[in-house]
């Protein structure tokens, strides 16, 4: 790119942090701002990066050449204001991604569910395979600690997020998609619209590149008959050209064979839980071999995948009680990591502890949301995180509590986190797993038990 002085309006996001961690290492003079200091503020300032907290007018320097911002930015923002007066160019994030992107043959991994942990083994699947990639992903891996790296190859490898139609601006050499299911339709309206988004996510990817889709999924055929690509599957069913059998779970975690169009290719034994990460893999797998990369390879690699932080990651134990934490916010998530919970707990009692993630998508699917616990033996519920929402007093983690309890949940709502840790620690047993759940700060919870230990 020409602009070499690059301000981040929001720079502690983590796909804004990653950014301007990889522009850094790349030559570029980058600065930022936001609202509060955090972990990833400081370190971007132990890097060399300037970081101003908080966002104020003054942070906008004349020779600043390029401002970019998160979609949560609005326009009445200090320094959005003021770039705005002064003619500098701005492009929100996913823009500027796209204009980044023009120099590489990115791999885009989109879909409602699974995009962190996917576009993480297919990072270290080409790692591994000495492809050198670029990585920029929305959680920190376990195998690398960070949310990005960066490469001296054409291969970059990035999460696709589908919210504001963000993934449109990318033109992926490989792109994937999971699955579509019913969320963000605060923006979205209409489940037809979000496949419709899905679709045009397909047509973008280049002519000579390939669509890597899970077979059967809602809006299957119209987002496959968008794409001018050549077009590989994936799935449970043996119709799809990579599919699993022999499938065994050992401490909830899956071992079993890929078939590549029906013959048997390789044998992956994950160190992940659950069905919906052979799912990843299987998408990881079939994305891998569009690379070249060789099938022993790419299994190699994924057996010894350890995803990313707060995806059903171990925390610790506490008097015998398993602390697991898990990303997991909407009513199929929840149903997907407690299956994997109750795989790996066995008869063992299940504690988890649920905060729910914006005022609209609770209430969007409230009823999905009662269905979603049961495989916990008992559901504790603190108040919503709002995120970018005001407050919605037609909602609440209260009416949820009870939505669930009618559904026959073992389920009480706390007020707050102080409680909510007294609760768990007068209340569980060696033995128990307590499982921290939601998109917000939930994890401090679990935190927090363990350094008061």
């Amino acid at each position: 790119m020409e602009e070499k002085n690059i301000h981040f309006i929001g720079i502690g996001g983590i796909s804004m942090s990653g950014l301007a961690e990889i522009l850094h290492r790349g030559g570029y003079n980058i600065s930022g701002s936001d609202d509060v200091e955090t972990e990833i503020t400081k370190r971007l300032a132990t890097l060399g990066i300037k970081v101003n907290i908080p966002n104020a007018a003054k942070n906008i320097m004349p020779e600043i050449e390029l401002i970019v911002y998160t979609a949560a930015v609005k326009s009445d923002n200090p320094e959005f204001c003021a770039a705005e007066q002064m003619g500098i160019p701005m492009l929100e994030r996913a823009a500027f991604i796209g204009k980044l992107l023009k120099g590489y043959e990115p791999i885009c991994v989109a879909g409602s569910h699974g995009k962190t942990t996917t576009s993480s083994m297919v990072a270290e699947v080409t790692k591994y395979a000495g492809l050198d990639p670029t990585i920029q992903i929305g959680g920190h891996m376990n195998n690398g600690g960070t949310n990005y790296r960066v490469g001296e190859s054409k291969c970059f490898v990035l999460e696709a997020c589908e919210y504001s139609n963000s993934f449109h601006h990318w033109h992926p050499k490989i792109g994937i998609i999971l699955n579509i299911d019913a969320d963000h339709l605060d923006f979205f309206g209409s489940m037809d619209n979000l496949i419709a988004s899905f679709a045009k996510f397909a047509s973008n990817i280049r002519p000579d590149g390939v669509l890597v889709i899970q077979k059967g999924i809602p809006g299957f055929e119209a987002v496959v008959k968008s794409a001018t690509c050549k077009v590989v599957t994936f799935g449970m069913s043996k119709d799809a050209d990579f599919c699993a059998e022999e499938i065994e779970y050992k401490d909830g975690k899956p071992n079993f064979v890929v078939l590549v169009e029906g013959l048997k290719e390789a044998q992956i034994s994950l160190k992940l839980p659950g069905e919906y990460n052979m799912l990843n893999a299987l998408a990881c797998f079939a994305a891998s071999s569009m690379l070249g990369i060789p099938s022993e390879t790419i299994a190699e690699s994924l057996s010894n995948a350890k995803g990313t932080r707060r995806r059903f990651e171990h925390k610790g134990d506490l008097n015998g009680i398993k602390i697991i934490d898990d990303y997991a916010h909407h009513p199929t998530e929840i149903t997907a990591c407690l299956k994997a919970a109750r795989q790996t707990q066995g008869s063992g009692r299940i504690v988890c502890l649920f905060q729910p993630h914006t005022y609209t998508r609770t209430k969007n699917h409230l009823d999905d949301f009662a269905k979603a616990f049961s495989d916990a033996d008992e559901i504790i519920i603190i108040p919503i995180y709002a995120a970018r929402e005001p407050n919605d007093p037609t909602i609440s983690s209260e009416i949820l509590t009870e939505r669930v309890k009618s559904n026959g949940g073992n389920a009480i709502f706390i007020e707050n986190f102080d409680k909510a840790s007294n609760y768990v620690k007068n209340n569980l047993n060696k033995g128990d797993m307590l499982l921290t759940m939601g998109a917000g700060d939930v994890f401090k919870i679990g935190d927090d038990l363990l350094c008061d230990a």
